[in-house]
């Protein structure tokens, strides 16, 4: 969550109220955050030195803006162009295709998506393998049942990683658009 706070925040300075917002109204599509978590996330982030925080010299008093930092930029850019890894990889790239946009450099945005391409691809193929040796085997009739829901789902991962490979391809290398904001230096 970290990671898409500080693609947020290079929008520019944002109050937890703000993150919030635009995590349910689109980022929720693929992962969600409470007022709480994203509090959290908030305050690791800044005692790392990646955001900092102030009160909004408008508004609401009290009210606090959270604004990225040099090092948050460098962070969020390396992880951004880093090969996914972790155990829930579709939400990962999900989140870094909808931040590539931030990216101010077409061959970085070419870069994400591609190592996302590879990832997808090594994914599928661990999967069909996994598809190859199972039917491969003698399966003794009393578990005929179990196994068919079992290999039902091992389909599902086969297509789903099929539709990403092929959504992935379909990505144009640099979207036509206006410019992302501000320069991304890392």
């Amino acid at each position: 969550m970290q990671y898409v706070i500080l693609g947020l925040l290079l929008l520019g300075p944002q109050s937890l109220y703000d993150l919030h917002k635009q995590f349910t109204q689109g980022i929720s599509l693929f992962y969600s955050a409470s007022f709480g978590s994203l509090q959290r996330a908030l305050t690791l982030l800044t005692a790392q030195g990646m955001v900092t925080v102030a009160e909004a010299s408008e508004g609401r008093r009290g009210r606090k803006v959270h604004t990225i930092t040099p090092e948050g930029r460098a962070m969020w850019r390396e992880w951004m162009l880093a090969p996914t890894t972790g155990s829930d990889p579709e939400t990962t790239m999900l989140a870094k295709v909808f931040l590539a946009g931030l990216l101010p450099e077409p061959a970085e945005r070419a870069e994400v998506v591609a190592r996302l391409s590879e990832r997808a691809a090594t994914d599928l193929d661990v999967l069909r393998a996994a598809a190859s040796a199972i039917d491969s085997q003698h399966l003794p009739a009393e578990y005929a049942t179990i196994f068919a829901y079992q290999r039902a789902t091992l389909d599902y991962g086969i297509r789903a990683h099929e539709l990403a490979a092929q959504w992935l391809e379909s990505l144009p290398a640099s979207p036509s658009g206006p410019p992302s904001p501000g320069p991304m230096r890392g």
